[in-house]
């Protein structure tokens, strides 16, 4: 890369292109971000410094870290986030304007720094008080700064330069580049390869800044500055743009500006946005509602990204770039009923069209996406193209989404409903996106929003197409316990209860009943480590039936249920239960404590307490709901929920204590959502989300299936006795059918139903029959099909 303003005869940096990059600590203690349109930066808080900073939008990663390093200039050698006491609070209630105060271990000094985003600019402020305790041992104070522009570690050109005679760090990748000035003088500056002639490796040898590289080109890069402290009170900022006068003149600006100016323009923005919401009492009510917002993506509208982190970023480089800063459908939804639960509209409202933005040609959305809807994985979930359609009819049925936007979301959910029609309920991947087949938690989801794709078939005039919608729930519906209901195991047995739910069911012609000894390969463990019997892995996903409002509370197979649940997956952590996923879950830090590698040891999820908690309220049970609201407020890290917490003795040196975040990603939007949701549950007496078509039709009516639907992919073998046989095909054919074991012959034609599904229904004429057998003529082929198909007649 060519710097236009590099002096002529610069001193490039030796060691290109540095030690192999890697990411920062997704254990966060602080995420800041300006409501104000005019900053597109996002900096987030770990071990007492900045780490990763995001830059123009929220799914770009742009600094590893910043911080600071102490010498005496001989011996004493400290590192701000390795070697310090560190406190962290916000300025204010609610407010991502963050204090920090770093105590050195020897206490030769303390670092305090108040940490914001200057709302006109795309510029970090830390005003920064550096106080020496021992007056006789002089110090010197060196900025460490990591660039990580556009997403990646390599690449980055790093310098030393001026804007307009103020002396500056810079850094470029691309159309990316960032300026670091300070409002102290720099002694010293330089720019040096990771590992090699960085400012680290310089410091850590001589106690001092030896090395005055002018460049580093293409490569993992760090910029170093020596800070003057004859005014031990300054500000430090770190400005992003489109070329590197772009962002030399934003942290000029900001510096000029000045950071208290800044600093009450940004408390201000948040507080009249905080006081628009509803509120609840609760510990982390309105930090959550700021997570939410802050991971929602200024230049794209509705946008949100799962998470500000890479879990066990340490160890991640260029080739996991996404991390968790991408856009998951499902955790979209469950950020947009966050909002519901809010009473904020207008949030709501930007997130349905988002959805409708990028959802595919075919009707699905993708596993998961960057912000321009651009796939990042390649799986397909089912729950994420059934959430979607749910949450339509709620922001219709909460005057979200007025009548003409309706009219032009309709044909994009139609187009969902008929792939959830077409390809449900089995699903390629469960919503933890490891295995394929039947799940209680998909499941529910699909039932969900067929009932409210009928709802929404009507609004749009289309009573045939909500009937087709409303008979296929039905069906779906009655087939949950064959599907994934198991008895008499030998962990039933262990128990002592007559069955329960599993996780999920791979097989699409093998009912639960039937699944005796076949076992499965669990994804994230060496090979034949993760060997589980099919029938005796549990999930709490089982829990989704009730909160669908698909099966009671109190139904005797969801209590036997919970038992097992219970018994493998509940953990007891000093600030209260939490859950795991699933048993044999190899998501998680190794036994000793490492990170994550591909494979681990899967550990409880806050988010699972907060599930539970709305299960409790939908049995009456609230005040065991608030103990696990208790334990979420106490899950949490400066008010950040994490994806998963310790579940075991401290290590302290890998900073992993029992009850406390794990090295996976933290803040998780999800969890948040959640935690709001459950506040307001627990206020209302009633889960605040689960929908009322199915509470209406399953709870209230109990409302049976009329048929029991046949397809090629999905084959039921048995139908009750009066229970009308649908088979379904993808191309129009006449179907040979007989009850009485082809003494007499029936032929009856598919109807199509204009979805690119043919539907026949046939019904036994012989009350005695037991079974029904068929073939099929294919009429554009013009051939037979070739084979009989057998469905026994359940008479019992």
């Amino acid at each position: 890369m060519i710097i236009k303003n590099m002096p002529q005869e610069s001193v490039g940096a030796p060691g290109a292109p540095g030690m192999e990059s890697k990411w920062s600590s997704s254990a966060k203690s602080g995420i800041g971000k300006a409501l104000n349109a005019s900053s597109n930066v996002t900096l987030t808080i770990s071990h007492g410094i900045l780490n990763e900073a995001y830059y123009p939008q929220e799914d770009i990663a742009c600094m590893r870290d910043m911080g600071f390093i102490v010498t005496d200039g001989h011996e004493f050698f400290s590192e701000e986030k390795r070697d310090t006491r560190q406190t962290i609070s916000t300025i204010e209630n609610g407010i991502p304007a963050y204090k920090i105060i770093n105590y050195d271990t020897f206490d030769k000094y303390q670092i305090t720094k108040e940490i914001i985003v200057d709302p006109f600019r795309n510029s970090i402020l830390q005003q920064v008080t550096f106080e020496q305790k021992d007056k006789n041992l002089p110090l010197q104070l060196f900025a460490l700064l990591a660039p990580h522009l556009n997403n990646e570690g390599s690449n980055n050109t790093g310098w030393i330069g001026e804007y307009k005679g103020v002396p500056m760090l810079f850094a470029q990748n691309g159309a990316i580049a960032l300026a670091m000035a300070c409002s102290a003088k720099w002694l010293k500056r330089s720019a040096g390869y990771v590992g090699t002639s960085d400012g680290w490796t310089d410091i850590r040898q001589h106690g001092i800044m030896r090395w005055e590289f002018d460049h580093a080109n293409d490569g993992n890069v760090a910029l170093t500055g020596e800070i003057d402290l004859s005014d031990q009170d300054f500000v430090v900022a770190i400005s992003f743009g489109r070329t590197h006068l772009e962002a030399a003149n934003h942290a000029r600006a900001s510096l000029l500006d000045g950071f208290d100016t800044a600093k009450r323009r940004y408390i201000e923005e948040w507080k009249n946005w905080q006081e628009s919401l509803y509120k609840l009492p609760a510990q982390n009510f309105m930090i959550s509602a700021a997570m939410l917002r802050m991971h929602e993506a200024k230049n794209f509208p509705g946008g949100i990204i799962a998470s500000l982190s890479i879990p066990w970023g340490e160890t991640k480089g260029d080739a996991d770039k996404s991390g968790y800063h991408v856009v998951w459908p499902r955790d979209l939804v469950e950020s947009a009923g966050g909002f519901h639960a809010l009473k904020t509209k207008a949030d709501v409202s930007r997130i349905v069209n988002y959805l409708m933005s990028t959802q595919n040609a075919n009707g699905s959305w993708p596993q998961n996406m960057w912000l321009h809807g651009e796939p990042n994985w390649n799986g397909l979930q089912m729950d994420q193209v059934a959430l979607p359609i749910l949450e339509m009819l709620k922001g219709y049925l909460r005057n979200t989404i007025g009548k003409h936007r309706m009219t032009r979301y309709w044909p994009l959910a139609k187009k969902a409903i008929i792939f959830l029609l077409v390809n449900g309920p089995f699903t390629q991947q469960d919503r933890w996106e490891e295995e394929s087949g039947f799940s209680p938690f998909t499941i529910a989801a699909e039932i969900a929003a067929l009932l409210a794709g009928a709802k929404l078939a009507e609004i749009n005039g289309e009573k045939d197409f909500a009937i087709y919608c409303r008979e296929t729930a039905d069906c779906w519906n009655e087939t949950i316990e064959f599907r994934t209901y198991v008895t008499d195991t030998p962990l039933a047995r262990k128990i002592g209860v007559e069955g329960y739910y599993i996780r999920i069911n791979p097989f699409t012609n093998i009912p639960a009943s039937e699944l005796g000894n076949r076992t499965m390969e669990l994804k994230n463990h060496h090979y034949g480590k993760g060997t589980v019997k099919i029938n005796e892995l549990i999930s709490v996903d089982t829990l989704a039936l009730v909160r669908f409002g698909i099966r009671d509370p109190n139904d005797p197979k969801i209590l036997n249920t919970l038992k097992v649940i219970d018994a493998q997956l509940k953990v007891n952590t000093p600030h209260g239960p939490c859950w795991y996923r699933y048993n044999n879950d190899g998501y998680g830090e190794q036994k000793d404590g490492d990170p994550y590698d591909g494979t681990g040891i899967g550990r409880p999820w806050p988010l699972l307490s907060g599930e539970r908690g709305h299960y409790e309220v939908a049995a009456g049970n609230i005040e065991y709901a608030n103990t696990l609201l208790q334990a979420m407020d106490g899950f949490a890290n400066n008010g950040l929920l994490p994806e998963q917490i310790w579940d075991t003795h401290d290590i302290p040196e890998k900073g992993l204590y029992f009850g406390e975040h794990t090295g996976s990603a933290m803040p998780l939007t999800w969890a948040h959502a959640e935690y709001i949701k459950l506040c307001v549950s627990i206020h209302d007496k009633k889960v605040f989300d689960m929908p009322e078509q199915t509470q209406e039709r399953y709870l209230l009516k109990k409302k049976i299936a009329k048929f029991q639907i046949w397809r090629f992919d999905n084959g039921i073998k048995t139908i009750p006795k009066g229970k009308t046989l649908r088979i379904e095909t993808f191309a129009a054919c006449t179907i040979h059918w007989t009850d009485n074991d082809w003494k007499t012959t029936a032929i009856k034609e598919s109807k199509s139903l204009t979805i690119g599904v043919f539907a026949t229904d046939i019904k036994p004429e012989n009350k005695e029959s037991s079974s029904l057998q068929f073939t099929f003529y294919w009429k554009e082929a013009d051939k037979w099909e070739g084979k009989n198909y057998l469905v026994t007649i359940d008479n019992s």
